[in-house]
């Protein structure tokens, strides 16, 4: 029988948890040790999976994180492979103590605090990227929008225009048919919110005509004729108004020739990380998401946060079983309250559908080791560090207290990104064990690996490798400290893997929570 040390193969993330993570896959009788304690696999156990430390009797709770995960299906033996096969989620009620755990915090002294350099915006803001956008404001008028952009494509226009970052089409899926309540006004607040993001100087928005989503109420709702000071005139324009596609495609063209040299004159200067705001997201998670990349990008949540600058959590549907955490650290009881009545509407939504939460966890998810959604959600948390609460904010809000803040979102990451950017998030970090290849025009994405063989294996995708905290060559700090310069230097220019793949064009997604006519 095998031998090996169990510290050299497994991940124990707290002291009494009933599971461990493993570093690599470890064949069936293969014996851990550590002292005097032994435990022998069961079978064959995947890497990224848990094995049980501990027996467990059926329907007892399981912890990872010093967290309930689920419930045992079945007598658990220390050895086993635990997963979907003996662990189930249950309800349980969760210990909510709002504010309990809140503690302000400890910001660098003013000298001390970090720079980038950025573009000066418009009422206090700073852009990492310097883009003009054409808005489609319903489905309809999205391929006359894409056929705008494509005008300004290539090398001839990035020679003309070097200090552009590109022209986009921001493509709508849907926008007609749309319930007049709270879809209505969630898919105007993204738009109109989207058009004064800091990464955009200057945008041309299209329309059909027709449609409920007029653009008469997004320049209402948000005030977008009222321009701030250096603030680029806007142009806005319908298909059915103009005379047709093609004559719609020549008047955008000309307006946006008209923005161009005025976003071409913006030059980057020193601005406070106060101003840099940052969107946090995972995808295609595994079971080293909650120990590697997740915790990492904690650390460089936090780091920002102290040096004035704002750092936003999302995805409600996978923050679900680990909400208490975020509100027992809320800074006053109706941030909180909230964060609950956000995961109250899910709870309904789910009802509403017949379906459950629990059925979070995708396929990938699963194959890479996460069981329930509340081991998911625990490990995604991790993601927001151990700053106060400072604010929690509807889909694509605007972002106005500096700090940690969560924004409610769905899970589905194209959804959740455009939510974060919407509300003015100008840089993001996206956490990914399985390998997503996400990119997120107008704003930066840098991807991390929470595995050092995914990063090698998708090295032209994959920004920073915090696989070597698995590998024992780095600790969470160190990594998380990376990070943090990684995104000051991305906030400064350097290009990410995405932009430098040209992926970005095609993620802008409004959420429709609401029903479609």
């Amino acid at each position: 029988m095998a031998s090996v040390e169990m510290g050299s193969v497994l991940l124990r993330l707290r002291e009494g948890d009933h599971v461990g993570v493993l570093k690599r896959t470890l064949k069936g009788g293969t014996e851990l040790v550590h002292g005097s304690e032994s435990i022998t696999t069961a079978a064959t156990i995947p890497a990224g999976h848990k094995i049980a430390l501990k027996p467990v009797a059926n329907g007892e709770p399981v912890r990872k994180y010093g967290q309930i995960i689920g419930f045992a299906e079945g007598n658990i033996t220390a050895g086993e492979h635990v997963h979907s096969h003996n662990l189930v989620c249950r309800d349980y009620e969760r210990e909510h103590r709002f504010c309990a755990d809140y503690q302000p915090t400890e910001f660098y002294p003013e000298s001390e605090r970090r720079t980038f350099q950025g573009y000066s915006r418009p009422g206090g803001r700073a852009g990492t990227r310097n883009y003009v956008a054409v808005i489609s404001n319903v489905n309809c008028s999205n391929s006359v929008s894409r056929y705008v952009a494509e005008r300004f494509s290539g090398e001839a226009f990035q020679q003309q225009y070097p200090g552009v970052d590109g022209v986009i089409a921001l493509k709508t899926q849907g926008g007609c048919g749309v319930e007049p309540g709270g879809p209505m006004q969630i898919i105007r607040r993204t738009l109109g919110n989207m058009a004064r993001h800091p990464n955009i100087a200057g945008y041309v928005m299209i329309g059909l005509g027709c449609e409920d989503n007029q653009i008469a109420g997004i320049r209402e709702d948000y005030k977008l004729d009222n321009l701030q000071e250096g603030e680029i005139a806007p142009e806005f324009m319908t298909i059915q108004g103009t005379g047709g596609s093609l004559k719609t495609i020549e008047a955008a063209v000309k307006a946006v020739e008209q923005i161009l040299p005025n976003v071409a004159s913006a030059q980057r200067t020193e601005q406070p990380l106060a101003k840099l705001l940052l969107a946090e997201n995972c995808g295609g998670s595994d079971g080293n998401s909650g120990c590697t990349a997740n915790p990492a990008l904690g650390v460089a949540s936090d780091e920002l946060v102290r040096h004035g600058g704002t750092s936003v959590l999302a995805e409600t549907s996978e923050i679900y079983g680990a909400e208490h955490l975020l509100t027992n650290r809320a800074v006053t009881p109706a941030v909180a309250e909230k964060l609950m009545n956000q995961i109250r509407w899910w709870e309904d939504y789910a009802r509403r559908h017949d379906s459950t939460i629990d059925n979070n966890p995708s396929v990938g998810n699963k194959e890479g080791g996460l069981t329930t959604i509340y081991e998911k959600s625990l490990g995604a948390l991790a993601k927001g560090g151990q700053s106060a609460l400072m604010a929690v904010y509807d889909y694509a809000e605007r972002i106005d207290t500096p700090g940690f803040g969560f924004m409610d979102t769905p899970g589905y990451d194209p959804i959740s990104m455009t939510g974060l950017v919407s509300g003015g998030c100008n840089v993001g970090v996206f956490t990914t064990g399985r390998g997503s290849v996400y990119g997120c025009k107008p704003a930066p994405c840098i991807k991390v690996a929470t595995n050092t063989a995914l990063y090698n294996w998708m090295e032209e995708d994959m920004d920073l490798n915090a696989g070597t905290i698995m590998d024992g060559t780095e600790t969470i700090q160190e990594v998380g400290v990376r990070l943090f310069e990684k995104i000051i230097s991305v906030a400064n220019g350097e290009k990410t893997k995405s932009e430098l793949n040209g992926i970005g064009d095609e993620e802008f997604q409004p959420w429709f929570p609401g029903p479609q006519y």
